[in-house]
């Protein structure tokens, strides 16, 4: 019998999501089990770094890995699983774009340790212990990793072949990217394993979609009562859609909410976030400076809404000083 591919998954700095969405495939997943040997997945079986360490180069035929990198541990994994697979697939929005984890690049280090362990309302550290790298006690030694000073995208640290966008991925798109990997049906590297249109074009609701709307304010889902036969635009809530990448199905736009860009940008857009602020700044309804202000000031937090899922991969990229 012929030797099956080997396949691994990876979990860095993530929610999880990620990892459950395979589970979501549901009977498809037997079908894929069937189909490929899974030599790496700590979430879910027993795994050692020395297991990896001691596999061939380029054995595993993909990894897909999830997941931002924040800390020395999780970049010494990438490095580690990239040497041993062909391809590496960057699967979901924070190993696509540095996904949520990324907005801590609005912050310094330092910021970020001082309040976790000793401003934080819930914390009681008098002594203002943080944890250590390196911690020396009877003669032995026990280590952390170290909090890296900002965060990145997958490909900000490794070579990456492929990228499946999302919040998690749908099963749908997994399943795809499965079954051309198996087939030897790879589109060319680099590709986003996604169609390459803005999720307008297939939002159930586009024929609603005004050619010229205004923003007198920027309303948000629970203020107020969202009419579920129409466009989120026209009812001034920020939907994404006009300049996100399509794949996903519209899913949240389905649930009655609005987009709020997992899947990225389209391949002509160099910066989401950019061309996300465009889009709304030029449909805001207003010319007097005040007025223009004023709306504004109903868009409590710029950064997590026009770059939620990508700073760490866009011309910001992180806070400096």
């Amino acid at each position: 019998m012929p030797e099956k591919p080997k396949i691994g998954l990876y979990w860095c700095a993530s929610c999880g999501g990620c990892e459950e969405s395979v589970v979501d495939l549901a009977e498809d997943i037997l079908s894929v089990v069937a189909a490929v040997d899974i030599v790496l997945w700590p979430v879910a079986m027993d795994f050692k770094k020395s297991d990896v360490e001691a596999m061939p180069d380029q054995s595993i035929v993909a990894s897909m890995i999830n997941g931002a990198i924040r800390t020395s541990e999780q970049e010494e994994m990438a490095r580690l699983i990239r040497a041993k697979s062909k391809y590496i697939i960057a699967y979901g929005s924070c190993a696509h774009l540095g996904g949520i984890p990324s907005l801590a690049n609005q912050f310094q280090r330092e910021q970020i340790l001082k309040y976790v362990y000793e401003d934080s309302p819930t914390v009681t550290n008098e002594a203002k212990i943080r944890p250590q790298v390196q911690f020396k006690d009877n003669g032995s030694t026990v280590t952390l990793p170290e909090f890296h000073s900002m965060v990145r995208a997958l490909d900000q640290v490794i070579d990456v072949d492929y990228y499946l966008p999302g919040c998690p991925p749908t099963p749908k798109l997994l399943k795809e990217a499965i079954d051309a990997l198996l087939a030897g049906k790879l589109p060319e590297k680099g590709s986003v394993l996604a169609p390459d249109i803005a999720l307008c074009e297939e939002c159930q609701r586009k024929d609603t979609k005004p050619i010229d709307y205004k923003f007198t304010e920027f309303k948000r889902p629970h203020w107020t009562e969202i009419d579920p036969e129409k466009c989120l635009l026209a009812q001034g809530l920020m939907c994404l859609g006009s300049a996100t990448r399509g794949g996903c199905g519209a899913q949240c736009i389905l649930g009655n909410m609005p987009c709020s860009g997992c899947f990225g940008p389209t391949s002509n857009v160099k910066d989401h976030g950019a061309k996300i602020l465009s889009a709304f700044a030029s449909h805001v309804d207003a010319k007097d400076e005040k007025d223009i202000d004023k709306i504004l000031a109903t868009l409590p937090d710029p950064v997590g809404t026009f770059y939620r899922y990508g700073l760490a991969s866009s011309l910001l990229r992180r806070k400096v000083g």
